[in-house]
């Protein structure tokens, strides 16, 4: 298991969060947990690279619509929105990467309902067994 320095520091991101474990079907996850408006409109902004069975956990207040706008994520990620039970309702793989050169216009975005939105390396959501209806229980334990 990775330890929150250890995850900041392989993170190389601005953010220094603490960390959950999350149970998937074929692996278990180590990600920061974004909890506040500011943690989450940062979130894995100028990152460069993200190791296996790592990412990061946004938390939000209610479920509800959310959307992300992936400025200055150099990195290409997939997204997976959850329910407040832990159960995926969708995911999105290979969101592409921008630089802080890229036209707003053309910064991919990604919306759907969710109480948790999980971003993981691109291609990495298939590998860990998470696809639409996978639970992912553990993540039931994180409060706002």
């Amino acid at each position: 298991m990775f330890s929150a320095l250890v995850i900041a520091t392989l993170l190389a991101a601005p953010q220094h969060l603490p960390t959950v474990t999350v149970a998937a079907p074929n692996a278990t996850l180590t990600l920061q947990v974004a909890k506040t408006e500011d943690e989450r409109e940062t979130g894995l902004m100028n990152v460069t690279q993200l190791p296996p069975h790592t990412g990061m956990v946004f938390v939000f207040d209610h479920d509800a619509p959310v959307e992300f706008w992936m400025k200055d994520t150099l990195i290409p990620l997939d997204m997976v929105f959850v329910s407040p039970k832990g159960i995926v309702r969708d995911v999105f793989e290979d969101v592409p990467s921008t630089t802080p050169s890229t036209p707003d216009a053309k910064i991919p975005y990604r919306d759907g309902t969710a109480k948790y939105v999980l971003e993981l390396p691109a291609f990495e959501a298939a590998k860990d067994g998470i696809h639409t209806g996978t639970v992912l229980r553990d993540l039931v334990q994180l409060h706002t």
